[in-house]
């Protein structure tokens, strides 16, 4: 693999913060802050290490209401703020009294991310890429993507001044195909899955000089960015942890980050250290990672997506492995659901507490309810479920689900005779 920049030495100190290095998360070998995701030893995923300063929650308070109030806590620079970016973050908690009772449990919140800058969690991981992108001078900001990916890449390019190409399959949702047009002119249709498109843009980072893509080559910076979920969702709860999350699961690294965010508070002593269940959700026709959990091993077979959760249709999902690890030392699990399951799980998110969310979203609803009807979930317990997009993305997915009760004449007798009264 080509580097972003021949000569790191052009990056600037302090570049990332408080990150000192990158940490194998197979044998522990150290690897120098640059554009690497291999160890060079064992070819294990690489992950920021730190060295975190002594911090309060009044210094994270006296932030802006946004991910940079945590920037003490990621790879980036101290004045990230006076970097053009979409400024994503600090999404609403919402107590989901409405759908608790539904589901019959006692304390229940929605961590709401559909109203980011491009309607879904992608816009954090983005911003820490773009801030890597940045002192690596890449010319080219570049992702493989299942479709948030790339509208939150496009958009982020356009704010920045970068040039932007994104890769997605070439049957992914129209709206998402246009959230990602509207912002650049170098949006790429590719013949195959998610798992083709990725191949693809690992052999561009290979060989193309000067390429950023954010999930490949930038990935360790990235993936940083959905730590601020388990940030926010602390805070948001008055600096404590849930006892219970669930989590959607594509590649796996928005489950393995909140979890490295959690144990970071604790480290920290920012929140108290308390036992908390990690749950992963997934579509069956994109299941890997449950399957593996529910068979009892540790290996991952790949499969070939077939969901109407597109975001999640992640075949080789890189992170599986740790998925597996957290949700079983936690006392969690690995749950998958049906196409159907997760278009009735979008209404009845939408009918109880007013959300619109993307079959994601529908796919961690339906897991929650199937947990609480297999008694896996803990209803007695506060629980956080995350919605990581918008459901104008996914219109498809409920369309013939919902629609006019009635077409009547304009008059009132017309409205009497309809029963609506």
């Amino acid at each position: 693999m080509s580097a972003v920049v021949s000569e790191l030495e052009t990056v600037r100190e302090g570049a990332f913060g408080n990150a000192v290095a990158l940490s194998c998360r197979e044998c522990g070998a150290k690897v120098d802050l640059g554009p690497s995701y291999a160890c060079p030893e064992c070819f294990g995923p690489l992950e920021v290490a730190y060295d975190f300063p002594a911090i309060t929650r009044e210094d994270i308070a006296a932030g802006p209401a946004n991910i940079w109030r945590y920037k003490a806590l990621l790879p980036v620079p101290t004045d990230i703020e006076q970097s053009p970016n979409t400024e994503p973050g600090f999404t609403r908690l919402l107590r989901a009294d409405n759908l608790g009772r539904e589901l019959g449990i006692a304390s229940l919140w929605v961590k709401d991310d559909s109203t980011n800058p491009t309607n879904s969690f992608k816009d954090r991981v983005v911003a820490c890429a773009l801030s890597a992108a940045r002192e690596f001078h890449a010319k080219v900001f570049a992702c493989p993507s299942t479709g948030n990916l790339a509208n939150a890449v496009a958009a982020a390019g356009a704010r920045a001044g970068i040039r932007t190409v994104v890769f997605i399959p070439s049957n992914l949702e129209q709206p998402k195909q246009v959230n990602s047009a509207v912002f650049t002119d170098s949006l790429v249709a590719v013949d195959g899955n998610y798992d083709d498109v990725n191949k693809l843009a690992q052999e561009i980072a290979a060989e193309e000089e000067g390429w950023a893509f954010v999930n490949v080559n930038v990935r360790p910076f990235y993936a940083e960015g959905s730590k601020t979920l388990g940030y926010e969702i602390a805070e948001q709860l008055g600096w404590r942890l849930p006892d219970q999350i669930v989590i959607p699961v594509a590649s796996g690294s928005q489950l393995t980050k909140v979890h490295k965010a959690f144990q970071e508070l604790i480290a920290l002593g920012l929140v108290e250290d308390k036992p908390y269940k990690v749950f992963g959700a997934q579509a069956e026709g994109c299941g890997p990672v449950a399957t593996a959990y529910k068979a009892g091993v540790d290996a991952i077979r790949p499969v070939k997506p077939d969901t109407i959760a597109k975001s999640l249709a992640i075949g080789n999902p890189a992170d599986g492995i740790y998925v597996l690890d957290i949700t079983r030392a936690t006392g969690g699990a690995v749950e998958q659901v049906t196409d159907d399951e997760i278009r009735d799980a979008i209404v009845l998110l939408a009918r109880t507490e007013g959300v619109f969310t993307e079959t994601a979203g529908g796919t961690t609803t339906a897991v929650l309810k199937k947990l609480v009807e297999t008694g896996q979930l803990d209803t007695s317990l506060e629980t956080v479920i995350i919605n990581t997009g918008h459901g104008l993305k996914t219109l498809d997915a409920v369309s013939g689900r919902v629609g006019p009760r009635a077409t009547i004449a304009a008059s009132y007798d017309a409205f009497e005779a309809a029963g609506l009264a």
